[in-house]
């Protein structure tokens, strides 16, 4: 082919079309659409066939295009560099091009007759060292001398001078074409080169997602620390509820203590005769009327010792935890809005305008939780001060009534003795003083158990307050579990466009990420597959 004048040439860039040089038993051109397809009648164009396109370094935009269409199509690239213009910066940019195509890539460096062997080998050394340092791998280079290749073609005496031709370079493009070039190589390589691409267009994926990785840690970190300040809101909350609990237990172990108090002092053994007392009155039918003058034995015990007080104060105890739920809901949403704007202000435009709907606080609040649960709270508060009253002041005036009809039998039996001396015989003196005595003691044993009575009663009075105690608590747990509930569901309402926007961003990109790493597992196969592609199997057939 050298010496024939089928491809134009000139000082500058004459080809702006692809034109694919095949064998052809006479020579000549064919125009059609975008390529020239060149005939000619050469051996080596039955075994390959050359494409010459207008050049990566072409000064017209057009004929760069041209060739960056074709490049996908090429089996090899053979990309020629004058000797004394090898290794520019663009030509780094253009190697770096077709790496990414996946291609074969001979490095030609013509002219080099214009050098000496010692800048000529400079020259081939400083390309492999650039192309090792910028792009990574080392190139196959080709020293050739087109002119010097003529010159040996075009003997004066007719002769081909074969050492000459060698020398020239020209001769390894045939070499490689009949070694390199076969069947399966061919189809190899064009297999790779969509794969390349592939593969490229993965990896380059792959890297943007990995260099979004700040990004989506900051995504990450604004739901993390959402969620952080809503669980800390909850524990304010929850702390304000406790509190309040505490409060309620010690107004009812407060009750309990003075009532207690109240009713073994009612049972005190210094106060054995005023109970004696007032249990005839209850025994005689006349305890009704003392009790209007003096009011119930229960309650006027209570009254002293002001055992109700404390109950009378936890309506202002309970009722001030509403205001102050409600009002750490409000301050909580408002900070929580203030710093999803401020978050949602900060992202990029693209990733801010997907945010659907207004980050804002709510328009009312509900206390229908906390509002409900008065009622049944008034209802405990009145068990404990009438409802209890009451069973204690029945149980009372059993036992007053108990003791003065128990008293009053040990009288009967000790005035029998004393004036039934006629009855026992002048031996049975003693007999009749034991009795006696056994009776004054138990007369003297009711008195005495007066206060274990009391203890008892009082013990059985602190057990019912504990149980209404615990029913108020429990009133007041699920009452404000409900509300809090209620103050975390408008905290993330309020908040629900950042926080949906950010599981969407991380979701996507999560599974963005997962698919590419599938993709890149599969590139992996292909390329096994392929590298296997022609060679012996274990039972001696090809892939």
């Amino acid at each position: 082919i050298l010496g024939e004048e089928l491809l134009p040439v000139g000082p500058v860039p004459t080809t702006d079309r692809i034109a694919i040089l095949r064998w052809g038993e006479q020579s000549e051109r064919v125009r059609t659409g975008e390529y020239d397809t060149v005939f000619h009648p050469s051996p080596l164009l039955r075994k390959i066939s050359f494409v010459d396109t207008p050049g990566l370094e072409s000064i017209f935009q057009k004929h760069e295009e041209t060739t960056r269409k074709f490049l996908h199509r090429a089996d090899v690239v053979l990309l020629v560099m004058l000797a004394t213009q090898a290794m520019t910066a663009k030509n780094l940019d253009y190697l770096r091009i077709l790496q990414e195509y996946g291609k074969t890539v001979i490095l030609v460096i013509n002219q080099v007759d214009v050098l000496s062997p010692e800048e000529a080998a400079n020259v081939r050394d400083y390309v492999i060292e650039q192309t090792q340092a910028k792009l990574g791998y080392k190139p196959q280079v080709w020293m050739m001398s087109s002119r010097q290749a003529m010159a040996a073609l075009m003997a004066d005496d007719g002769e081909i001078d074969q050492a000459e031709l060698d020398a020239s370079g020209v001769p390894q493009v045939e070499k490689y074409v009949d070694t390199q070039l076969s069947d399966v190589a061919r189809l190899r390589q064009k297999l790779q080169t969509p794969l390349q691409i592939i593969q490229n267009v993965n990896q380059t994926a792959l890297e943007a997602l990995r260099s979004n990785q700040a990004a989506l840690d900051q995504y990450q970190n604004i739901r993390e620390n959402v969620e952080q300040q809503l669980a800390a809101q909850k524990r304010d909350q929850d702390r304000s509820v406790r509190e309040m609990i505490e409060m309620v237990n010690a107004k009812f172990t407060e009750t309990a203590r003075r009532g207690g108090e109240a009713i073994r002092e009612m049972f005190r053994f210094s106060n054995a005769l005023r109970s004696f007392w007032r249990g005839l009155l209850e025994l005689f039918g006349l305890g009704g009327v003392a009790r209007r003058m003096r009011g119930n034995y229960v309650q006027s015990a209570f009254a002293e010792v002001k055992a109700f007080e404390p109950i009378d104060e936890l309506p202002s105890v309970v009722d001030k935890l509403a205001p102050r739920l409600e009002g750490k809901d409000i301050q909580d949403i408002d900070d929580l809005v203030k710093y999803s704007r401020r978050e949602i202000d900060g992202l990029p435009d693209a990733i801010r305008s997907k945010v659907i709907g207004d980050v804002k606080p709510p328009v009312q609040y509900e206390r229908e939780a906390l509002q409900t649960m008065r009622p049944a709270l008034d209802t405990i508060e009145e068990e404990a001060k009438v409802v209890e009253t009451r069973s204690l002041e029945r149980t009372v005036r059993n036992t007053l009534l108990y003791l003065a009809a128990w008293e009053i039998l040990v009288i009967v039996i000790l005035v029998f003795l004393m004036r039934s001396g006629s009855m026992f015989s002048d031996g049975q003196e003693t007999l009749q003083l034991v009795l006696f005595f056994i009776t004054l003691g138990a007369g003297i044993a009711g008195l005495a158990l007066l206060p274990l009575r009391g203890r008892a009663l009082a013990s059985a009075y602190a057990n019912r307050i504990d149980h209404l105690q615990a029913r108020y608590v429990e009133t007041i747990g699920k009452a404000t579990e409900k509300q809090i509930d209620y103050g975390m569901q408008l905290r993330r309402d309020a908040v629900a466009p950042l926080t949906r926007l950010v599981e969407a961003q991380t979701g996507i990109q999560g599974e963005q990420l997962r698919s590419l790493q599938d993709t890149q597992q599969e590139i992996v196969k292909i390329e096994g597959e392929l590298a296997a592609l022609g060679k012996p199997s274990f039972l001696g057939l090809r892939g």
